[in-house]
């Protein structure tokens, strides 16, 4: 028996070998077919890459278009927090945390695009800590009292009401600061790294497409307000996008001999998203001016007007400062910090699919693992950090924004950088950051439609890697993301089937059968590695190739993946480096290096 299990063992590394070899012969040959593909590639290249720095002017629109995109998604959370924080009368407390998820949120960005995975990926509040949040804010000894529910009975400046809403929060702070803890040791030890050895196309995919598909609900809510509005906005963000991506603007300009000029800019290809809120948001105002909209807030229609939410702004205070520990010293409970666990299992699965979805739209190679381990890392300081500044939510990559680097074809990690520092900016200036609290509704939901379109799309694309000719991957891939589908929405309508009769294990049965992007990943991640199939026919053989570490693509890896102010040269010329998964390390020598080897051997000979 152990002699054939020896002979059936050769026979398989033979045959992974014969098909590497295969692959390679079969990719030199491709090369030539590809040239004439040139053109057309070019057409989908990003305009500005990782590193391209975009005149300072375009920076600013960029990075306001960035913050917009990211806005509805920052502002819903807090906004559904309210309910079980008890807030839902209380808008200047929800004004507030608004703008403190707003900083944190900006914080975090910077710290990720200059520390951590150095992609242009914009960091946000994640719904994934949501669902457990409610879970917990919903048991018998955390739901609000009658009174609280009752406009005509909350004082909110009474201490009775702080400390009844302050006291959830500081629930929900220590626990997200606890559970964040695991996020980071994943990261910085390299776990993650290790795990990305059994993660290919076919793990990857669902768990990026259901990020956009389990949306689906909350767009259509947006956009049902008013679908006039809605479907205006959509048509006008396809229209800039996608017809009239190539039609420049000339802009006036001196050359210096003095002499006028035009310029071309191409303002409807790296701005349609800005443009197509601004425009709807103007109609939205003029139908609101001349009462063309209904003023009765039980009509069809009322929340595609500007003045809906105009009490936050008279409310908003000129300057906030958020720090740590605002609502009081964070406390601990054990069943939350259990659900928020899963939740945030589910959102480092997300981030490590967003990883690889920005680095293709945005012209950079895919992240290797130390830059992987770096961003996880990150991403559980900034929950930490979340956390103690007292948000009610955790940070994470935002999907939005990776999206939109799809849809402008601007990849350039200085306008996610300046994003991060004007949503700081926001958090700080109260008035200016409820402002666009003023945006409908529909118009929201008009934008989310696109969105998630492309974010779907963007997970589907990994699938080119793979063998989509083979049965096998059709089987795994289908019934990962219709089961993901399916799962949540009958346990959603059946609420008393997973009640073991233990609290926490029933929160964390919830969280994790109630998280599509969680059920679609494990599917995908257990089926692909159990069920026989070729390196080639996974995708795997192209997805590792296409990896650094792999490939002769070291040198761009470097200019994007290093870390900035010279650290990574000086953490190079350590020994101690190779044993830190997160530190980038070179194992490839220099152009001058392998001269001066060269001219050495031939002196020997």
């Amino acid at each position: 028996m152990d002699s054939v299990k020896k002979s059936s063992g050769q026979d398989n590394l033979a045959f992974d070998m014969q098909e590497q070899v295969n692959y390679q012969l079969e990719t030199k040959a491709d090369k030539t077919s590809q040239s004439s593909c040139v053109a057309e590639e070019d057409r989908n290249k990003p305009t500005y890459c990782v590193t391209d720095v975009p005149p300072w002017y375009l920076c600013i629109f960029l990075a306001v278009q960035h913050y917009l995109t990211a806005f509805g998604g920052i502002i819903t959370i807090p906004l559904i927090l309210s309910e079980g924080l008890c807030l839902q009368h209380d808008t200047l407390t929800q004004s507030l945390l608004i703008n403190t998820l707003f900083f944190v949120s900006g914080l975090c960005t910077i710290l990720q695009v200059t520390f951590g995975v150095r992609l242009p990926i914009l960091q946000g509040g994640t719904f994934a800590l949501v669902t457990p949040a409610m879970a917990v804010l919903s048991l018998p000894e955390w739901k609000c009292p009658a009174w609280t529910q009752n406009a005509s009975l909350v004082n909110t400046s009474s201490p009775d009401f702080i400390e009844e809403w302050q006291s959830r929060m500081r629930t929900l702070q220590g626990s997200i600061m606890v559970a964040s803890v695991l996020q980071i040791l994943v990261g910085f030890s390299g776990l993650i790294g290790f795990l990305m050895r059994f993660i290919g196309p076919l793990t990857i995919a669902p768990t990026v497409s259901l990020i956009g598909l389990a949306l689906y609900d909350s767009a259509g809510v947006k956009a049902g307000s008013h679908w006039g509005i809605s479907a205006f906005t959509t048509g006008l963000i396809i229209l800039f996008s996608q017809y009239l991506q190539l039609i420049p603007i000339p802009v006036p300009s001196c050359s210096k001999t003095k002499k006028r000029k035009n310029s071309k800019f191409y303002i409807f290809q790296t701005m349609p998203i800005l443009l197509g809120i601004a425009v709807s948001w103007l109609f939205c105002y003029l139908l609101t001016i001349f009462d063309v909209l209904p003023a009765d807030s039980t009509q069809y229609g009322h929340l595609a007007r500007t003045d809906v939410k105009s009490n936050v702004v008279s409310k908003a205070p000129w300057f906030t400062l958020p720090y740590p520990g605002k609502w009081g010293i964070p406390t601990v409970n054990l069943a939350a910090v259990v659900g928020i666990l899963a939740g945030i299992i589910c959102s480092m699965a997300e981030s490590v699919g967003d990883y690889h979805a920005c680095a293709r739209l945005s012209g950079a190679p895919p992240p290797p693992k130390h830059a992987i381990s770096r961003g996880i890392g990150v991403e559980g300081i900034g929950s930490l950090l979340a956390g103690a500044f007292g948000t009610g939510n955790g940070t994470t990559s935002f999907s939005e924004n990776v999206a939109a680097l799809g849809i402008t074809r601007v990849g350039s990690r200085t306008v996610i950088l300046l994003s991060g520092f004007l949503m700081i900016l926001m958090g700080l200036v109260g008035k200016i950051g409820a402002i666009f609290t003023t945006i409908p509704t529909p118009v929201i939901g008009g934008m989310f439609l696109i969105m998630f379109g492309v974010i779907s799309a963007a997970g589907i694309s990994n699938l080119q890697f793979t063998d989509m000719n083979s049965s096998r991957n059709i089987f795994v891939f289908g019934f990962s993301i219709f089961s993901a589908l399916v799962i949540p929405n009958w346990i959603m309508k059946n609420p008393g089937v997973l009640e073991t009769g233990v609290k926490e294990v029933d929160q964390v049965l919830h969280v994790l059968f109630t998280t599509h992007m969680f059920i679609g990943g494990f599917l995908g991640f257990f089926l692909d590695n159990t069920i026989p199939g070729t390196k080639r026919e996974r995708g795997l053989l192209t997805w590792n190739t296409g990896h650094p570490e792999d490939s002769g693509n070291a040198l761009a890896s470097d200019k994007v993946y290093s870390l900035p102010f010279g650290i990574t040269s000086y953490l190079q010329s350590q020994s101690w480096v190779r044993y830190i998964p997160f530190c980038p390390q070179s194992d490839h020598k220099s152009e001058d290096d392998i001269q001066s080897q060269g001219t050495e051997q031939m002196t020997r000979v």
